[in-house]
Order: structure tokens, then sequence, then C-alpha cells
């Protein structure tokens, strides 16, 4: 890492809050598609017990 003077803690503080932001949308998006996902299959289960 470069040499960051006085700024090295608010650097290092937002590198740190971004990576923790960036792993909790990829979590989220996860959690969204196994739901959706979920979702779907029930649906197409209910179409094939209709059919």
């Amino acid at each position: 890492m470069p040499d960051l003077g006085k700024y090295t803690v608010e650097v290092s503080m937002a590198y740190g809050v971004s990576l923790i932001l960036i792993f909790l949308l990829v979590g989220v998006s996860i959690l969204q598609a196994r739901r959706a996902r979920r979702a779907l299959l029930e649906i197409e289960e209910r179409r094939k017990s209709d059919g």
C-alpha cells in the first residue's frame, strides 16, 4: 500500500467499508436468487400437477 501520510486511517476505513458493502450486496443477491429459484420451482410444480 502506498504511503498515505496522515490519511492512512481514513483511506483504510474507506476500503474496509467498501469491501463490507460489496460482500453484503453479493450476499443479498445470492439470497434473492435462491428465493426466486425456489418460487419458480414451486410454480412449475403446481402447473405440472394441474395439467
